[in-house]
């Protein structure tokens, strides 16, 4: 690991400031990401901005029929917050399955955004659920926030601050996950609100989709057998040691179906 400076802002616009002054510098949230990465020297920023101190990003809470969760939360008080637990049981869930109890109580829910691994399970959950990720200054839809494998619309100097959700009526998270990383390697969350059914797939593509036909069969009618017949095409998936392409089409239509009795 190369040599790096090391920062402790206590604000985000302090943590923004130093962003700036340094051209290479890297956001450090819960490191579960970045660390492992700089250790194999696959990335060797000139400094390290930790967002650990900065209190503003924490806590969750409700504002109206909005969850809203801060970027710093990690995916421990995700998994076992009750507030989470009584407006999105199906989030919390999905943030028990992440990783073990070290990655859980040290990886955070923006850390894990911004990252946007290929196989991380927010990145379904947030499309699946309508949210809209929060950044220092503006509000990001999740349909637009991810562009490719490990690619954001977040600036280089830009910081999510929270991620707002809007009320659903039902949610399943449903994953077939590497029994060594707990990574996923296909996960499905199906949720239903008043504005429709939306379905978020990771671990299948470069970065997380949502499976539009598989939508649009479940608003016409809410049930496994609306999916009867439906498969999704293996083109420009993933193929990998863990799943061939056309393994991963086959789990996203059987994780869909698994998700829908689920919720």
């Amino acid at each position: 690991m190369h040599e790096f400076e090391f920062h402790r802002p206590l604000t985000v616009t302090e943590a923004v400031d130093t962003l700036r002054a340094a051209p290479d510098a890297k956001l450090l949230a819960g490191g579960q990401s970045l660390l492992p990465v700089m250790k194999l020297n696959l990335a060797a920023p000139s400094a390290l901005v930790s967002l650990r101190g900065v209190r503003e990003l924490c806590g969750i809470r409700r504002e109206g029929d909005r969850l809203v969760i801060g970027a710093g939360t990690t995916h421990a008080e995700v998994a076992s917050s009750s507030v989470v637990k009584t407006a999105l049981p199906a989030l919390a869930e999905l943030a028990e399955q992440i990783g073990d109890p070290q990655v859980r109580h040290r990886g955070t829910l923006g850390g894990s955004l911004a990252h946007n691994d290929p196989s991380a399970d927010y990145p379904a959950a947030v499309l699946a659920l309508n949210a809209t990720i929060v950044t220092d200054r503006r509000k990001i839809p999740a349909d637009a926030f991810f562009l490719g494998m490990f690619e954001t619309a977040l600036a280089r100097d830009e910081i999510i601050t929270a991620v707002e959700i809007p009320k659903v009526q039902r949610a399943s998270y449903v994953k077939l996950s590497s029994p060594a990383s707990r990574y996923a390697i296909v996960g499905v969350m199906v949720a239903e609100s008043a504005h429709g059914v939306r379905v978020g797939v990771t671990g299948a593509a470069p970065c997380a989709f949502r499976f539009e036909a598989a939508e649009k069969a479940l608003e016409a009618r809410f049930a496994p057998q609306a999916l009867d017949g439906l498969q999704f095409p293996a083109d420009e998936l993933l193929s990998d040691l863990h799943a061939a392409a056309d393994y991963r089409a086959h789990l996203v239509s059987v994780l869909t179906r698994r998700a829908v009795v689920a919720a």
